[in-house]
């Protein structure tokens, strides 16, 4: 089961001790405990050393730049400009702001001065602007003209700023602020405060169905993870990152802003994803690793034209992560555009845990976790499962680190300390990658058998005209649930539901196959493109009352 939920504490202390079990305290043997804010400078100043006029990022939209020089210039000049402000270790500043270069010169200016950057997303949070902003009670507020801010702005006890946009000269907004201020400063900017326990960032969850939870990251966490991924995905100085998912969460800031600046990489930054550029871009920009995740496969995969990767050739792989990649889907994509996904996996509370390059890739699982979180896999007893046998995904990390939430109140709550529960079900195979088999959460309990969704899922989608499979369980008066699947079926396919369930129930054990099938336009998905199982049982609890 997950981690017992601990009482709330101060948000500068960590006094009470977790349920979950660590192991005895050592130094990490990958990164020691010295991982703060100058390791950020140090990777900025080596990569501008090397090779000033390299771009750090690019804007695909216009091709505008910010080289490596121009950004630790930035860097420098946000540092003094909140120093000189008395805004220094744990002080918040908190950004409301989309894709941009300048969201991420502020990010990273932030990050170097050694405060606390908070990053809300501006669709998903926006109902709940007011509190998010009220429990952070940031020190500054920097938000993006044109999005109908200005008013919440005003009503924000901190300071405020535009965020406004970069030029050589300065730029307008927040970046003519610091220009002027680092102009008027008689001397260089303040040693950069974070140390490795400091906060570097709070994230905010999608919040689709309840107030958002604040995941609070500090600087240890934030950039040994974002080193530790670039390793994973065999990110170098030479790789082209191509994103465009939202740099206010924590995937695309560690892999695509952290990662690429810790190998002195070049990023290609995206407003949102636009399937009719996705290919011309990489070909255009001569992407060598693009982020994707499986909607992003599937909108793909549903275009008129075809790309091969023969015409791409510097592309190495395209990345899928924030949900299960289904095996049938994986296979579907590979084939129709020759191209190697490369799967990873990780979670907003504890960043990346897995990940793979595209020659270590593996269908079916996650790659192999990254060393220093220790990935064990736990059965229902607390001991941990032999290779190969399904239990809970727990990852360790930093001895001693607490996983942390920011409550409403703005009090920080630890989840758990040195080690927990990740919610996922998995297995480690004999080589070390690991498999994820479904949410704990999500699991059909037929008669007392565990019955893993995804299983199901990846059943239906072997048979030609199954576009898309959700599986769920139903409660049931004799078995407690029962199975059932939602399908999308491509236009024309003769496929009847009664078929599709005999050709289940040729293939898997009876008390596996689904009793049910119910054919469909669409499957609900969340805002961040993952499957919603959750709404597609209310779906069936409204069509069927009383059941």
């Amino acid at each position: 089961m997950p981690a017992e939920r601990e009482p709330r504490v101060a948000a500068t202390r960590i006094t009470e001790k977790s349920e979950t079990s660590a192991p005895q305290s050592r130094a990490d043997p990958v990164f020691g405990s010295d991982f703060g804010s100058h390791t950020l400078r140090g990777w900025l100043a080596r990569a501008a050393d090397a090779h000033p006029d390299k771009p750090y990022a690019v804007s695909v939209e216009d091709e505008r730049a910010i080289s490596y020089a121009q950004l630790r210039h930035i860097a420098e000049d946000v540092a003094a400009y909140l120093a000189a402000r008395g805004i220094g270790a744990n002080d918040r500043v908190a950004m409301l702001a989309n894709n941009s270069l300048e969201h991420l010169a502020l990010y990273t200016g932030v990050l170097a001065s050694g405060a606390t950057i908070c990053t809300i997303h501006v669709e998903m949070n926006r109902s709940h602007f007011e509190a998010i902003l009220a429990g952070l009670s940031p020190q500054l507020l920097i938000y993006e003209e044109g999005l109908g801010f200005e008013s919440l702005a005003a009503r924000t006890s901190a300071p405020s700023h535009p965020l406004g946009r970069w030029n050589q000269e300065g730029g307008t907004g927040f970046f003519s602020e610091i220009a002027r201020s680092a102009a008027g400063a008689a001397t260089g900017p303040a040693r950069p405060a974070g140390a490795p326990t400091d906060d570097a960032v709070i994230l905010y969850t999608s919040g689709t169905s309840a107030r958002p939870k604040g995941v609070v990251l500090n600087y240890r966490e934030l950039l040994a993870n974002g080193a530790s991924v670039a390793d994973a995905f065999g990110i170098g100085s030479d790789d082209r990152i191509y994103d465009y998912r939202s740099f206010n969460w924590a995937s695309a800031q560690l892999l695509s802003a952290l990662g690429t600046l810790s190998k002195g990489a070049t990023l290609y930054l995206g407003r949102k994803f636009s399937r009719s550029r996705f290919f011309p871009d990489i070909g255009r920009f001569r992407i060598s690793v693009a982020a994707g995740n499986p909607t992003i496969l599937s909108l793909l995969m549903q275009a008129p034209d075809a790309v091969h990767g023969a015409a791409l050739p510097q592309l190495r792989f395209i990345t899928s992560s924030s949900a299960p990649l289904l095996v049938e889907e994986w296979r579907r994509f590979e084939e129709r555009f020759g191209i190697v996904v490369a799967q990873g996996y990780g979670t907003s509370e504890t960043g990346w845990i897995a990940g793979c390059t595209e020659k270590s890739r593996r269908i079916g699982t996650v790659g192999k976790p990254l060393p220093y979180y220790r990935v064990t896999v736990m059965d229902a007893d607390g001991r941990e499962c032999p290779p190969g046998e399904t239990g809970e995904v727990e990852i360790g990390g930093f001895d001693g680190n607490p996983f942390r939430y920011m409550d409403e109140d703005g009090q920080i709550r630890v989840n758990a300390i040195g080690r927990t529960r990740t919610g996922d079900l998995g297995f480690i195979d004999a080589d070390g990658y690991l498999h994820l088999t479904g949410r704990a959460k999500e699991l059909i309990i037929r008669g007392g058998v565990n019955i893993s969704p995804l299983e199901i899922d990846n059943l239906l989608l072997q048979f030609p005209g199954v576009a898309e499979a959700a599986t769920i369980g139903i409660p049931d008066r004799i078995y407690g649930e029962e199975v059932l699947s939602y399908v999308v079926l491509a236009p024309g396919t003769p496929l009847t539901p009664s078929e599709l369930m005999k050709l289940c129930a040729d293939r898997i054990a009876a008390f596996k196959s689904p009793k049910h099938i119910v054919p469909c336009a669409s499957l609900p998905k969340t805002e961040r493109g993952k499957l919603d199982r959750k709404a597609l049982l209310e779906q069936w609890r409204r069509a069927n009352p009383g059941a």
